[in-house]
């Protein structure tokens, strides 16, 4: 798999900016970010990510109803998604992959080897 864009979606700045951070260690991916579940949809719509990093926690809408739409839309049916959570108990990853997403990043993560996480997740090159 082939990864480009990438979405993220978390409504605490700073996490954005540290991910962004690691994540454009690699030059080939562009990443795009969104404070809310509303936010990143309207994103996601628009330019069609490779890949969606997807906070659980998030005020109005929260990663599981942000990934239930994302499903409905028709050029994002298959996008891998992973979420990114602070809530890593054995019984939450597994409700968490039974929903469908590539894997869990837990909170907090190194930003140095976030990219390598996410590759070894959803098998990118």
């Amino acid at each position: 798999m082939k990864i480009q864009k990438i979405l993220l979606v978390d409504d605490d700045q700073n996490i954005q900016v540290i991910a962004k951070m690691g994540l454009e260690d690699r030059p080939d991916w562009q990443v795009f970010l969104a404070s809310s579940g509303t936010e990143g949809l309207e994103i996601a719509a628009t330019e069609k990510p490779d890949l969606v990093l997807l906070d659980m926690m998030m005020p109005g809408m929260d990663g599981k109803t942000t990934l239930a739409k994302l499903r409905q839309m028709p050029d994002l049916i298959n996008v891998p998604v992973i979420f990114m959570t602070a809530k890593v108990l054995r019984h939450e990853l597994d409700s968490y992959l039974e929903l469908g997403v590539s894997g869990v990043i837990a909170k907090p993560f190194d930003p140095m080897t976030l990219s390598q996480e996410i590759v070894k997740i959803v098998g990118a090159d």
